[in-house]
C-alpha cells in the first residue's frame, strides 16, 4: 500500500552559505521520493502527506538562529521565469553509503543495434563494477 504524498516547497536563507549549504542540500535530497532544485536556494520535495512539521523540524536543527526556512505543502502550479523543474529520484541508501558521487540510473534495455547478431539473454555490454562483471544483455 502506499502512502499519500505532497509536493512541498522548502526555500532557506543562511547566514553562512559555505558552511551550511552543502549540508542542507543533502538532507532535502534525502527527506522525501524525490526532489527538485528550480533555484538555488528552492527546493521542491515529494513527501508523505502531513511531513511538513517534520521536514520544517530536521531542517531547523541545522541552522543557526540567523537562518531563515520556510517549508510549505503546496501544489505542483508553479509559473516559472528563466529556470525548470527536472524531478530527482532520492537515492536509494546502499549506493548513498558506497559513495556520494554515485548516480543510479535505470538500466534500460539495449537498442537492437547494440545486440544485433546475439542470441537472446546473451551479453551486449559488459561493465567492470569493482566486484565482478555486470552484464546488460537485451530484454526478452
Amino acid at each position: 500500500m502506499t502512502r499519500p504524498t505532497a509536493t512541498y516547497l522548502i526555500a532557506y536563507d543562511v547566514a553562512r552559505p559555505a558552511a551550511e549549504k552543502h549540508a542542507l542540500a543533502t538532507r532535502i535530497m534525502s527527506l522525501g521520493e524525490a526532489w527538485a532544485r528550480p533555484l538555488e536556494q528552492i527546493w521542491y520535495v515529494r513527501a508523505e502527506r502531513r511531513a511538513a512539521n517534520r521536514i520544517g523540524a530536521e531542517l531547523a536543527a541545522m541552522v543557526g538562529e540567523d537562518d531563515g526556512i520556510i517549508v510549505q505543502e503546496t501544489s505542483e502550479d508553479a509559473v516559472m521565469a528563466n529556470t525548470t523543474l527536472r524531478w530527482f529520484r532520492r537515492r536509494a541508501p546502499s549506493v548513498a553509503d558506497v559513495s556520494p558521487n554515485v548516480v543510479v540510473f535505470p538500466v534500460i534495455a539495449a537498442p537492437t543495434a547494440w545486440t544485433q547478431g546475439r542470441a537472446p539473454g546473451e551479453a551486449a555490454v559488459e561493465i567492470a563494477n569493482g566486484e565482478g562483471v555486470v552484464r546488460l544483455a537485451e530484454a526478452s
